[in-house]
């Protein structure tokens, strides 16, 4: 089941889950349902309290499809789309092994996300492969994103601690 959100192209979609005694078989991504490409494919496994993001490519934008195999994030997905209605704002949802959710942020999106589980693994499918060029990453707490992450006490990269904020990167778009 597809559920549309107030971001165009944004949207959480409910998969299949079929369990049993031995224990479960889930669907994550059927394209003929969300007409979508997904040649480029990774995996992240994160620690409780960590956050990863916000990143973005700024050329040859990513769109992402996001499932949790094993545990629970707090994924964000803030609208960097230069024309958007949407623009600066972000979107916040719990996706799980138990809820069944995924997510595709479409590009044009940053995206990260809070490990809230001890063990959380995370599957990206991804509309086109990674450029390492072109990433920026947006500061996870800039108060003008306004984002409520769950936990207080967070594990960052170095990488993601040099985050810029959202009006600088609106500046040098």
């Amino acid at each position: 089941m597809i559920t549309k959100t107030n971001f165009k192209d944004l949207f959480i979609v409910k998969n299949k889950s079929f369990k049993d005694k031995r224990g479960y078989f889930k669907e994550l991504a059927r394209e003929n349902k969300i007409s979508k490409k997904f040649p480029f494919h990774v995996m992240s496994y994160s620690k409780k309290n960590v956050i990863r993001g916000l990143h973005i490519q700024t050329k040859d934008s990513q769109g992402k499809f996001i499932s949790v195999i094993k545990g629970r994030i707090f994924d964000v997905a803030v609208d960097l789309r230069k024309n958007s209605k949407t623009f600066g704002k972000s979107f916040t949802c719990t996706l799980s092994e138990n809820n069944s959710k995924s997510i595709f942020i479409p590009p044009g999106f940053a995206h990260g996300f809070q490990a809230l589980d001890k063990e959380n693994y995370v599957i990206y499918s991804c509309t086109k492969y990674r450029n390492e060029k072109s990433e920026t990453t947006i500061d996870f707490n800039d108060k003008n994103l306004k984002i409520k992450w769950p936990n207080i006490k967070n594990i960052i990269s170095k990488k993601d601690s040099r985050g810029i904020s959202l009006l600088e990167f609106k500046k040098n778009k």
